[in-house]
């Protein structure tokens, strides 16, 4: 039998579903036996993770059960046999850090004001105004993150803080669940590209995702990804390089477009260097399932 790597096994729920899905066709008694299968599979396996981690405890190998549970496929398991050893605001915690440099980009932070009732309540702070397509990209970022590290959450609210204060107040804009994170999660479309691991410091690539073509560049360490459509000239940035420019701060990331020549801030959201009023539209790409992945607006890639 040929091994599996961590990869393949991360979509087996796909699968799964597919395959129950398809022994429908031959009627409800071959669905149902399958389902009452996959459970009993399902519960072995829970059973046997339950008494790992019991003779994990047992030894007092503290840092051993700390791999396991960061871990994105083990603790996947973990979670659903609930036997994960963080609570859940512990996970959201940390959900919230993993995404903290992705927020710092656009400008913006989050912090978790709490968590009640399976409801996440947050406040984010400072997100670039100036640039409407960038308050979409956080929610989708936050969303995801908590949404993997911490299933059983039922709904996401947010307030966002007074402009120039780091605290709400009585005037702060509550988000309504129904408009903003409850909507974000049933049209978030996140495509996997394995392939952005080998983007090179400094290097852009162009990728098509259905019908939309992304363009990603990586920076240092980080990541960025874009709609490839270049908001002044309206034209593909294709054959687009990252450089700096004269007198930019060490570690500016510029992209400037071949046709036009406009350049954009990369680290902050795309935004027009050359006129304030442009900017790129910027996507989410973070890791997911421990794969590099872009979330692309509703519709798209489909």
């Amino acid at each position: 039998m040929t091994s599996r790597g961590p990869e393949q096994w991360r979509t087996a729920g796909e699968r799964i579903d597919a395959l129950l899905d398809a022994m429908a066709s031959s009627g409800p008694i071959v669905r149902e036996r399958a389902e009452h299968l996959v459970r009993e599979v399902v519960g072995l396996y829970g059973a046997a993770l339950e008494q790992i981690q019991a003779l994990v405890g047992e030894s007092d190998d503290k840092q051993l059960l700390r791999k396991l549970a960061d871990d994105d496929l083990v603790a996947s398991l973990l979670l659903v046999h609930g036997l994960h050893p963080d609570d859940e605001e512990t996970r959201v915690r940390r959900a919230l850090d993993s995404v903290r440099p992705y927020l710092g980009s656009h400008g913006g932070d989050v912090d978790l004001i709490g968590i009640e009732d399976g409801v996440v309540h947050l406040r984010f702070q400072g997100t670039c105004k100036s640039c409407p397509s960038s308050t979409a990209t956080l929610e989708l970022a936050v969303e995801g993150a908590i949404k993997a590290a911490a299933p059983e959450v039922t709904s996401i609210e947010a307030e966002t803080a007074p402009a120039g204060t780091g605290q709400a107040s009585g005037g702060a804009a509550v988000i309504a669940p129904d408009s903003l994170f409850s909507k974000v999660h049933q049209h978030a479309n996140w495509v996997a590209l394995p392939e952005l691991a080998d983007l090179a410091d400094g290097e852009v690539g162009g990728y098509a995702l259905g019908g939309t073509t992304v363009l990603v560049c990586r920076s240092g360490v980080d990541t960025f990804a874009f709609i490839d459509r270049c908001p002044h000239c309206l034209n593909s940035m294709a054959g687009a390089v990252l450089h700096r420019m004269a007198g930019a701060k060490a570690g500016a990331a510029v992209l400037r477009c071949p046709q036009c020549r406009t350049h954009y801030d990369v680290r902050h959201a795309g935004a027009g260097m050359d006129d304030t009023s442009e900017h790129l539209t910027p996507l989410p790409v973070l890791p997911r399932n421990g794969t590099l992945s872009v979330a692309l607006p509703a519709g798209a890639g489909q």
